[in-house]
């Protein structure tokens, strides 16, 4: 494989910016804390306003638009898909979700690169059921770990 350095700094810029303090904030309660049940959990977080809306959307929008550089020939996919997981990991949580928040919302596209990059995955239906019993592990982590405080 040809190296590509232009893709290789724009895979190592994305993930400079997951370590930011805010996005490393978000990205833990992703993950641990956010638990929608429904498309309308999703949405009306979204429209809440709160903090936590924000940490779901800049989770959301960093995968999507970096889904979108790979999609569209920005970042080549295989190196993206052989140094990345967290994608998946976010799409895991959100797929069960996505028709009715979609509709919703009105906006039949919402989130579509993400799911497109996802979707191109070998075995994916396997990796989407391990990525969801690894979220369910982080979340009963972080409830045992509230419980102690």
């Amino acid at each position: 494989m040809e190296t590509k350095p232009l893709d290789v700094m724009a895979i190592l810029k994305l993930y400079e910016l997951r370590g930011e303090a805010r996005m490393r904030e978000a990205r833990a309660w992703f993950f641990s804390e956010f638990a929608p049940r429904s498309g309308k959990d999703i949405v009306r977080l979204m429209l809440s306003g709160e903090r936590q809306s924000a940490s779901y959307r800049m989770v959301a929008s960093h995968w999507e638009v970096a889904a979108s550089f790979v999609n569209n020939g920005g970042i080549d996919e295989r190196l993206f898909l052989e140094g990345n997981t967290e994608h998946v990991v976010v799409y895991a949580k959100l797929q069960p979700f996505l028709a009715e928040a979609r509709e919703l919302m009105g906006e039949p596209d919402y989130l579509a690169n993400l799911e497109r990059l996802v979707l191109k995955i070998p075995n994916v239906e396997k990796k989407l059921e391990n990525r969801r019993l690894l979220l369910e592990r982080w979340s009963q982590a972080h409830a045992a770990a509230g419980e102690r405080s």
